[in-house]
């Protein structure tokens, strides 16, 4: 197999904990493990063995590559069956477990999931709005699965809700390979107001958040 290198160490991959109804979904999720072995690049997800969380996560494994898994502790006996695969970190709740996939990752791809993927991936977003990180965020749109969230966002452009600049944080393309290219090839680009919090910031309030319950 071909080794490709690339400039990321880990990405983070949001996805469902469902397969979905196309087959096209279960290999997209296979593709997108295939090219983070080739490229050498560690995988950061939502610690489930079900889905497409397992399927690629169980590919990225086999492929020899280290699998981390993020999950809370409520969560882990509903998303997780059998034993786990590669590391699993346990937080106390959803906010921590998002600020730690996105400290631990160097970029994010989202494939098609339900309401938790989006949840991640548009928090991603809007930290990379804020600047509180300039790493890519990349939509592996799988037969347009993603076309109308895209329209959605144009649409919020269009109406001055989202600026032309922060549109950009988005990249999206159909295949794997495709989108690794166009986020090996982003630059990141900020509006002149940016906010000055860190990911310190984010870690510090969720865990503030978990010693108040």
């Amino acid at each position: 197999m071909e080794e490709t290198k690339s400039r990321f160490r880990r990405i983070c991959v949001f996805c469902g904990s469902s397969s979905g109804n196309k087959t096209t979904y279960h290999d997209a999720a296979l593709q997108l493990a295939q090219q983070l072995v080739e490229r050498k690049i560690d995988l950061v997800y939502g610690g489930g063995s079900v889905g497409l969380m397992g399927l690629i996560s169980q590919a990225v494994h086999d492929g020899g590559r280290h699998v981390l898994g993020i999950i809370p502790k409520s969560l882990a006996p509903r998303e997780i069956t059998g034993e786990s695969i590669g590391e699993v970190i346990t937080v106390s709740t959803m906010h921590q477990r998002k600020a730690e996939m996105g400290r631990q990752a160097d970029a994010f791809i989202a494939l098609p999931g339900g309401y938790g993927t989006f949840e991640e991936l548009l928090e991603v977003i809007t930290w990379s709005q804020l600047g509180i990180h300039t790493k890519p965020v990349g939509l592996l749109n799988v037969d347009g699965f993603y076309d109308s969230l895209l329209m959605f966002i144009d649409k919020a452009v269009e109406e001055g809700f989202v600026s032309s600049t922060a549109r950009r944080i988005i990249v999206s393309a159909p295949t794997a390979s495709q989108l690794l290219q166009l986020l090996e090839e982003y630059v990141p680009k900020h509006d002149d107001f940016v906010s000055k919090m860190v990911w310190d910031d984010i870690t510090d309030a969720t865990t503030s958040e978990s010693d108040s319950c």
